[in-house]
């Protein structure tokens, strides 16, 4: 046997064995853990660590760096204190903290990490590691919204719209609807889903309960809206640290999809539980005074998760050079897409101009603000007319609902003035009675029962007899009536000659006299 082997083969073996030896030095940054309390380490030893680091702990958890301090350094653990020993190995992963998302997170219910929670394994798919905190596409790289995001809440889509790549804010007191026009919206989509152009929604709830957000996950099943949602669920339960980068992990999934040329829709639900979130890390961490306290670093902490919902411009070769862009994205790009937000924010006390409504007002695209009053009333979505706005305005509308809201929103907010001296006054005049009339009957029309979003082309539709005061006939306890009569009849005959070209945004003066039509014929049936 040793007769066979030639000293020349050895030889050749150990050459090429030596040829692939590397023979330089990786040098691995490690740090010893300090401290550790509520959910936040201090490290020694990590000299060149980075802000947004992602760093990992012997035991495979992971870390933050959020302070960088002369001899030591400050992070947030993304996972339980309770492992985390004095004395423990802390390494530099040379990493941005990231999350890996793929068109397969679609119908997932996830942690802020990434890390699916709803017990259907791991997330498959092309993986794109997108990170939690990265710049806003510059100037050049937006253009202005043109599309709407139809909501299918006729108070909304009529007086208030949305557009694709708009940041509108929902604001109100506890229990006055927010989450169900957040909801309503997520549902609506259905109908883009459908055809085929679905608008991909990321639903981010923060420090809510665990029961509120299954439920919530059970009602989109049913409606079938988890087809084309994302739900990043950070509960009452998780850290602070969670809570925090919770929206953060939800802008990320949403600009995966935006820049890789689809719709996106994100709903914060809701930033003043992040904005406490926040501020427990950076006591814990004990920021220098005055950054610690709600104005400043609230202010940013939104600034810079806001901007980051914007419309991608349609040119190609723009689009492929958009700032910041992660090394992952290149070459997978796409001009067009865009990301909307709605951001929800829960004022103490219904007190609007707090510090965290109005900074997040001031960064937003408009606010729906939503009143305990109205609410109480029956009103729903109970929309405060007078200081709700949208500062897009009627390029989120399609042209058969401008023609026809058009001056929906002033005629509302006066017929809100007017009712208040009307109580005061016994005797009106024919023109003040009338508006007090066609008010009454428009807020009996733009009500809507919750998770029953309506296409455009039947808001339109009843709209139009609202605002043309084609309903001065009926009594007020009739207009609900008349509603459901007047939208069975639409679906039933005129879905061709009137539904679809709403739809589409066409004005032509005959759908318009069907309508009429029609209304005078069931406004006649229930006044004889």
């Amino acid at each position: 046997m040793a007769d066979q082997i030639r000293p020349s083969e050895i030889s050749d073996v150990l050459l090429e064995q030596l040829r692939d030896l590397d023979l330089s030095l990786h040098f691995e940054e490690v740090g010893k853990v300090l401290q550790v309390s509520d959910g936040v380490v201090r490290i020694h030893g990590l000299l060149n660590a980075e802000a947004g680091e992602l760093l990992e702990f012997e035991d495979g958890i992971k870390a933050v760096v959020m302070n960088l301090e002369e001899d030591n350094v400050g992070a947030v653990l993304l996972g339980p204190t309770d492992r985390i020993k004095e004395g423990m190995i802390v390494k530099r992963t040379g990493r941005i903290a990231s999350i890996n998302v793929s068109d397969e997170m679609v119908g997932r219910v996830v942690n802020p990490l990434g890390e699916p929670l709803d017990g259907k394994g791991r997330i498959g798919g092309d993986l794109v590691e997108m990170p939690l905190e990265r710049k806003a596409p510059g100037v050049i790289f937006r253009q202005p919204v043109t599309e709407p995001l139809q909501t299918g809440l006729k108070a909304i889509d009529a007086m208030i719209p949305i557009g694709r790549g708009q940041r509108e804010l929902i604001i109100g007191d506890r229990q006055t609807g927010k989450t169900a026009i957040a909801i309503d919206t997520i549902i609506n989509q259905r109908a883009a889903y459908e055809a085929g152009e679905p608008v991909f929604c990321i639903y981010v709830a923060i420090g809510q309960k665990g029961s509120t957000i299954a439920s919530l996950v059970n009602t989109l099943k049913e409606k079938g809206a988890m087809d084309y949602t994302v739900v990043v669920a950070a509960t009452a339960a998780d850290t602070a640290a969670l809570r925090y980068y919770a929206p953060f992990a939800g802008a990320a999934i949403g600009e995966y999809f935006r820049d890789t040329g689809r719709h996106a829709l994100v709903v914060y639900d809701d930033l003043s539980k992040q904005a406490v979130a926040y501020r427990e890390v950076s006591l814990i961490l004990r920021r220098p005074s005055g950054r610690e306290a709600y104005p400043g670093d609230i202010f940013y902490l939104h600034s810079r998760l806001l901007e980051r919902a914007a419309k991608i411009i349609s040119q190609q070769e723009v689009a492929e050079k958009m700032n910041d862009l992660p090394v992952s994205l290149k070459g997978k790009v796409k001009a067009g897409g865009s990301l909307t937000a709605l951001p929800v924010i829960e004022p103490q006390a219904g007190d609007v101009s707090a510090y965290i409504p109005t900074n997040v007002i001031s960064i937003t695209d408009g606010q729906i603000f939503l009143e305990s009053d109205l609410f109480n009333q029956g009103f729903r979505p109970a929309v405060n007319v007078g200081i709700s706005v949208s500062r897009v305005g009627g390029s989120a509308q399609i042209k058969s609902m401008k023609k026809v809201a058009g001056t929906l929103k002033i005629d509302q907010a006066q017929y809100r003035e007017l009712e208040a001296f009307s109580k005061f006054s016994s005797d009106l005049d024919p023109i003040t009675a009338m508006a007090l009339d066609k008010g009454r009957k428009n807020n009996i029309l733009l009500k809507q029962p919750q998770y029953q979003p309506l296409p455009v082309g039947e808001q339109v539709a009843l709209l139009y007899c609202g605002t043309r005061g084609l309903l001065k006939d009926l009594n007020l306890d009739q207009v609900e009536d008349f509603q459901m009569t007047f939208l069975q009849k639409m679906r039933a005959f005129h879905v061709d000659d009137v539904l679809d070209p709403l739809s589409a945004g066409n004005t032509d003066p005959e759908i318009f006299a069907i309508i009429e039509n029609e209304c005078a014929s069931i406004v006649k049936g229930l006044t004889i």
